[in-house]
């Protein structure tokens, strides 16, 4: 009975410290064209530690992403990150990126961006690069809406850009 116990904890417990130790890296940003508004509104949610470990490395160890201890440079290097990892193409013309606030939830944090000035896009190319620099697993998913349809897709470090075609 105990060489059956060895074996098993031998067997189970490489197992359980592996599916442990692996993180998923990945981020999640909708954004919905607003005919209204004539924009585009971006929610992206990203893990806060995983952005907080990436600020750190960009800007020195005394950044900070907690609500508590988060500073005005806190917000200001975190603003100015998310816009430079940004890149939007519409019909051919690359847009300005509004950044409008961010706020936490649990985990994650949701930053709000928004493309002015867009009429009914036919194309639009994203190139999103949040985390590349720190995770090589890292993915970032972009579900976009327009109307009633909808286009996905999902970039990668080898892949940090990609086209959602509105065309038909």
């Amino acid at each position: 009975m105990r060489l059956s116990k060895l074996v098993f904890l031998f067997v189970l417990l490489p197992l359980l410290t592996a599916a442990t130790s692996h993180k998923f890296y990945v981020s999640v940003s909708k954004v919905e064209y607003s005919e209204a508004d004539q924009s585009l509104q971006i929610i992206s949610s990203i893990f806060v530690d995983d952005l907080e470990n990436t600020l750190k490395a960009r800007y020195g160890d005394k950044v900070s992403l907690e609500p508590e201890k988060e500073t005005e440079l806190d917000r200001d290097l975190l603003q100015k990150y998310m816009l430079k990892k940004l890149l939007i193409t519409v019909d051919g013309k690359e847009m300005a990126v509004d950044y409008v606030g961010r706020e936490y939830d649990i985990d994650v944090i949701k930053v709000y961006l928004e493309v002015p000035n867009v009429v009914d896009p036919k194309e639009v190319i994203v190139q999103a690069e949040w985390l590349f620099e720190l995770f090589e697993e890292q993915q970032n998913i972009i579900h976009m809406k327009k109307g009633d349809t909808r286009r996905s897709l999902v970039l990668e470090p080898d892949n940090p850009k990609g086209v959602l075609n509105f065309d038909k």
